[in-house]
C-alpha cells in the first residue's frame, strides 16, 4: 500500500452535514477531504426543510448559492404545516412564532439540493472523492485513518487530525466502531415516491405548506405531501408494520409498492380528494426500521454528525436541521482540537446537541401516543401556546427562551389534557 495521504480533517459523506461542515472548516482555512461513496446528484428524502436550517446555511456560506437556483429547480417556498384528518383541518403558519429568526424556507427535491451545498463547498476549497468507499477506520493512534477503495478497485489510505463522520443512513463509524444502540421507537416502514400531483384550484390546499394527514381509521399512520414549485410532490406514508401487512403487503422482493401506495391512499377519503388528479409516474421505494441512535456522539477523535448519529422519525422534517445543527456546533469544537485544547465532547457537544432532539422526540412520541395530534386539531388553543408550538414545527428546538422547550414530553401532555377538556366542556355545553 502507497504512502499515507494527509488532511485536516476527514469527512464520510457529502450529505448536507457534511457539506456544511465543510464550508465552516474551509472558511477557518482547514484542509479538508470528503469520501463519498455515491455520485450527485443522487435520491433522498427529507425534502421539506424547516425554517431554522436557513440560520445554519448562512452561517456556512450556503444559503446564497441556495436561493439563487430556486427557479431553475423548483424549490418550493414554504412558509408553515397544514394537517388534515377526515373533516378537520389545522395549519400553522411558522411566520407567527414565538422564536425570532427565519420563518420560511424551502420545500427541496434533495438530489439537485444537496449537490448544491456539495458543489459551492468545492469552490469553497474542500476535495470531494465521489464514488470512493470507506472500507476500515482506525481510531485508535491519536490521528485516525481511513482505509478507502475507489471505483477501480485501488486501496489508499488518508490520515486526518480529526474525523467527521456525515454518512448518514449508511452510519459507517458507528458500523465499524460497533456504537450503534437500539432505538426505543417501534420499528415503523416508509412507502414513498414523487408524483404529478395534479393539483390545481384547491381551496382546502396550500403549495406554501407541507401537507401532514393523519390515517382516518388507523392514527399510529400518516401521509405526507411536499410540493413543488413544478406542479408535482414528494408523496409517501408511514405506519407501523401490522399497518402495511393490512394492506397486503408482502415481502417479497418482487412485491407491487406502487399498488400498494395507491390502495393505502384509497383507504383515506380526504386525501384521496385532495390527490384525485393525480399521476403516479416514479418508481415507489421503501424504507424500514430506520430509527436510530448510537452510545455516543464523539469522542478524542472523531465525531458524528447527523442522522450518523440518531435519526428520530420523520414526521416532522427534523432530519436536516438537526444535521445542520451538529455541524454547527462541531467545528468550533474542532477547532479548538486542532489548535490543542481540551475538548469535553460530552458537555460541549452531545448534550447541547440532544438537548433539541430531545425536544423533538418528545413531540413525535406525543405524535403516535395521539396527545400531539389532539393539540394540533383543537380548536382551544391559546394564541401564546399556538406560537410556541409553531416555534418548534419550525426547528427553532434548542431556543430555551420558549416554555414549552423544558420539560417539552409533560408540557405537552398538559397542553394535550387542556384541549380535550375544553372539547368535553363545549360537547356537554352543546348537549344541554
Amino acid at each position: 500500500m502507497s504512502i499515507i495521504q494527509q488532511t485536516d480533517i476527514l469527512i464520510i459523506g457529502a450529505g448536507p452535514s457534511g457539506s456544511s461542515a465543510a464550508a465552516l472548516l474551509k472558511k477557518k482555512g482547514y484542509d479538508v477531504t470528503i469520501i463519498e461513496k455515491q455520485h450527485f446528484p443522487r435520491f433522498s428524502i427529507g425534502e421539506s426543510l424547516l425554517p431554522q436550517s436557513m440560520v445554519f446555511l448562512e452561517e456556512a456560506g450556503l444559503l446564497e448559492c441556495v436561493r439563487d437556483h430556486v427557479d431553475e429547480f423548483a424549490f418550493q417556498y414554504k412558509n408553515g404545516a397544514a394537517f388534515l384528518k377526515g373533516k378537520q383541518r389545522s395549519f400553522y403558519d411558522f411566520r407567527e412564532k414565538f422564536s425570532e429568526g427565519p420563518g420560511t424556507t424551502w420545500q427541496v427535491r434533495r438530489a439537485p439540493f444537496d449537490h448544491l451545498l456539495a458543489s459551492q463547498a468545492e469552490k469553497m476549497g474542500a476535495e470531494i472523492r465521489f464514488g470512493h468507499e470507506v472500507i476500515a477506520v482506525n481510531v485508535e493512534s491519536h490521528q485516525p485513518i481511513l482505509t478507502v477503495k475507489n471505483e477501480q478497485d485501488e486501496i489508499y489510505q488518508i490520515q486526518a487530525k480529526f474525523l467527521l463522520d456525515a454518512s448518514g443512513f449508511g452510519r459507517i463509524l458507528p458500523k465499524f466502531l460497533d456504537l450503534e444502540s437500539p432505538s426505543d421507537f417501534p420499528v415503523r416502514r416508509a412507502v414513498f415516491t414523487h408524483i404529478e400531483d395534479g393539483i390545481l384550484d384547491d381551496p382546502d390546499f396550500d403549495r406554501e405548506k407541507i401537507l401532514i394527514t393523519v390515517h382516518e381509521k388507523d392514527p399510529r399512520a400518516w401521509y405526507w405531501l411536499i410540493p413543488f414549485a413544478d406542479g408535482r410532490s414528494s408523496f409517501g406514508v408511514v405506519a407501523e408494520q401490522d399497518f402495511f401487512e393490512k394492506h397486503g403487503f408482502d415481502h417479497s422482493t418482487e412485491y407491487d409498492l406502487e399498488s400498494l401506495l395507491k390502495r393505502i391512499l384509497a383507504d383515506d377519503p380526504a386525501l384521496s380528494h385532495v390527490l384525485r388528479n393525480a399521476q403516479f409516474d416514479t418508481p415507489v421505494r421503501t424504507l424500514v426500521g430506520y430509527s436510530a441512535n448510537v452510545k455516543h456522539l464523539a469522542d478524542r477523535n472523531y465525531a458524528l454528525l447527523g442522522n450518523a448519529g440518531e435519526f428520530l422519525d420523520p414526521v416532522f422534517s427534523s432530519g436536516v436541521t438537526i444535521a445542520l445543527k451538529s455541524s454547527s456546533l462541531v467545528v468550533p469544537l474542532v477547532e479548538k482540537v486542532l489548535q490543542g485544547e481540551e475538548v469535553n465532547w460530552m458537555e460541549e457537544y452531545e448534550k447541547p446537541l440532544r438537548k433539541g432532539i430531545q425536544v423533538f422526540r418528545a413531540y413525535v412520541e406525543a405524535w403516535y401516543s395521539g396527545e400531539f395530534q389532539d393539540v394540533v386539531f383543537s380548536q382551544y388553543q391559546e394564541e401564546k401556546i399556538r406560537l410556541m408550538i409553531s416555534s418548534l414545527l419550525a426547528g427553532y428546538a434548542w431556543d430555551e427562551e420558549n416554555p414549552i422547550h423544558r420539560n417539552a414530553k409533560q408540557r405537552l401532555h398538559v397542553i394535550s389534557q387542556y384541549c380535550q377538556e375544553q372539547m368535553q366542556r363545549v360537547t356537554q355545553e352543546d348537549v344541554t
